[in-house]
């Protein structure tokens, strides 16, 4: 695995445990030599995990849309900046340049990233790994609701097993590896 999909957040979230969490798994990345590749922001979680991964010599592709980096939202210090036309633009980008994905804290936008591409997964459109890093047990409110949506028939039983949730970054990227 040389590269992988990072969701988060463009904020940093009330809790440091995020930014910290942001912080392992870029120096997780960097010890496995996994390229990141993230959205090109330089706000929030994006930021810390972008940064980070410079700061330790490893490398940062972003994906970002015109419209974002008009608002100086950009990172302008990355391996490589693409800047793209717009979201659906940069999730295809972001999808094709990584071998799996990771979700870390966020808001709506992480959701969505995840939704599509374990749609995507589900649809067999893709077969790379799909993980949470489930810091702080930001994720298990969604992983009890998908679980629900298993029980209630919307849900396939084999489909849940497209996410591997791991609230420590090397145990979870070891478990992408073997998917």
């Amino acid at each position: 695995m040389k590269t992988l999909a990072v969701y988060c957040g463009a904020s940093h979230g009330v809790n440091p445990i995020y930014t910290e969490a942001a912080r392992g798994l870029a120096s997780t990345l960097v010890e496995h030599n996994i390229g990141l590749v993230y959205g090109g922001g330089k706000v929030g979680l994006m930021g810390v995990i972008a940064d980070e991964v410079l700061r330790l010599g490893g490398e940062a592709t972003g994906v970002i849309p015109k419209a974002l980096v008009e608002r100086e939202v950009g990172h302008a210090g990355l391996t490589r900046l693409f800047v793209v036309k717009d979201m659906h633009e940069r999730k295809a980008m972001m999808a094709e340049l990584s071998e799996g994905f990771i979700a870390m804290p966020g808001g709506m936008g992480t959701l969505e990233e995840l939704f599509e591409m374990l749609t995507w997964a589900q649809l067999g459109i893709h077969a790379k790994p799909i993980g949470l890093l489930n810091a702080n047990g930001f994720w298990d409110g969604l992983l009890g609701f998908v679980r629900h949506q298993c029980e209630e028939g919307f849900v396939r039983a084999q489909h849940l097993d497209l996410i591997q949730t791991d609230a420590d970054p090397d145990a979870l990227i070891r478990r992408l590896r073997t998917r």
